[in-house]
């Protein structure tokens, strides 16, 4: 399951995101520092309309969405790499994570601390990259004295010290990993490390109510940072999403008109992960059910099929697949049948955006 982890400085509104997010969580949101010590975590269902279009044409019993889990990870502050604010607990926590949402506070609220006293985007952005890199500096410089050893009879440790000595210089430059131009061979070599700074980033820019539809000045802020590291931007507002999880369903889009937006934090945060990640959704529909199911862009019949489960792999024999608006237009998977949409397709034919597949094989 793809997870995602929730991190800014404190008092800038994590906790009531993910509260809003993930409907069922139990995190505390208060107006005080460090309120989060452990991560809270909740898994939420990826939306997607496609599946109620499916399951109506499949007659399924049952719906199950793709989904993802978000962790709310206490507050970081400045000197977290050195241990400042309990920090080396919590990079430990973002260490576990596929992607980072950073949310930074882009709202004046006099009535909610800032840590640092001022609204500023820029500086607290500066202020959590600064701490990743320089717990990932840590990291290297530790590492890079053993790999220097191990390289006088090792070709592997002699690639692994070529990155190490890269990236070192890079960080002691103010570079974020994730700004590193590293081949496969190099990327590959580092991974085991789990580099905080070498991340994935969205950055949630929270912004009050009256300017979710527009954004403001510090929001552009924002977008000018993410342009330099090809990161995406997430315009959010807490505030509305703790007050959208109070609507009935039916009720929620009208709200979100009546503020200039199509849709809730969530759909865009998630959309923008997937993008960020590089993430395909195919289906599967019978009258069991209908399923989503995540894959990287790219991904092959046979992995794909590895995804339900491992036997399909290793007995996989053929994809029997169709486009999800052919199906549509179609009608029904007989239909689709008998107007040739539906193809059979190998080993080499690589699942695209919305296929729905009936895999075939040996058990």
């Amino acid at each position: 399951m793809l997870r995602a982890g929730i991190v800014g400085l404190p008092n800038v509104g994590k906790s009531t995101l993910f509260n809003a997010l993930v409907a069922n969580a139990k995190a505390e949101a208060a107006n005080f520092p460090f309120c989060t010590i452990e991560p809270n975590v909740g898994v939420v269902a990826v939306p997607d309309e496609r599946l109620n279009v499916l399951a109506q044409i499949s007659n399924s019993a049952q719906i199950v969405p793709a989904r993802i889990e978000f962790v709310d990870i206490a507050g970081l502050v400045k000197g977290a790499s050195q241990g400042e604010g309990l920090g080396n607990q919590f990079l430990s926590h973002i260490r576990e994570v596929d992607a980072i949402v950073h949310v930074v506070r882009c709202f004046e609220n006099d009535d909610i601390i800032h840590v640092a006293g001022s609204v500023d985007p820029v500086r607290d952005i500066e202020i959590i990259n600064l701490e990743l890199a320089l717990a990932d500096l840590a990291q290297l410089e530790r590492r890079i004295d053993r790999t220097r050893k191990q390289a006088r009879a090792n070709k592997d440790a002699q690639l692994e010290l070529t990155v190490l000595e890269k990236l070192i210089a890079a960080l002691n430059a103010g570079k974020s990993v994730r700004q590193i131009n590293l081949t496969p061979e190099e990327a590959l070599a580092i991974k085991p490390l789990g580099l905080l700074s070498a991340k994935p980033i969205i950055y949630a820019a929270n912004v009050s109510e009256d300017d979710l539809s527009t954004g403001n000045e510090y929001v552009e802020q924002v977008r000018q940072i993410a342009a330099v590291e090809n990161a995406q931007v997430v315009v959010v507002s807490a505030q509305v999403e703790s007050e959208l999880i109070e609507l009935p369903e039916e009720e929620r889009s009208e709200f979100l008109a009546s503020l200039g937006v199509k849709e809730g934090g969530l759909k865009s945060l998630i959309r923008a992960t997937y993008t960020l990640l590089g993430l395909r959704t195919y289906f599967t529909s019978g009258e069991k059910e209908t399923r989503a199911w995540t894959i990287k862009a790219g991904t092959l019949a046979p992995q794909a099929a590895g995804v339900i489960h491992s036997d399909f792999e290793r007995g996989f024999i053929r994809a029997e697949t169709v486009a999800y608006d052919d199906l549509v237009a179609a009608g029904s998977m007989n239909a689709a049948r008998e107007k040739g949409l539906l193809r059979s397709e190998g080993k080499d034919y690589v699942v695209q955006e919305g296929d729905v597949i009936l895999f075939r094989f040996n058990v």
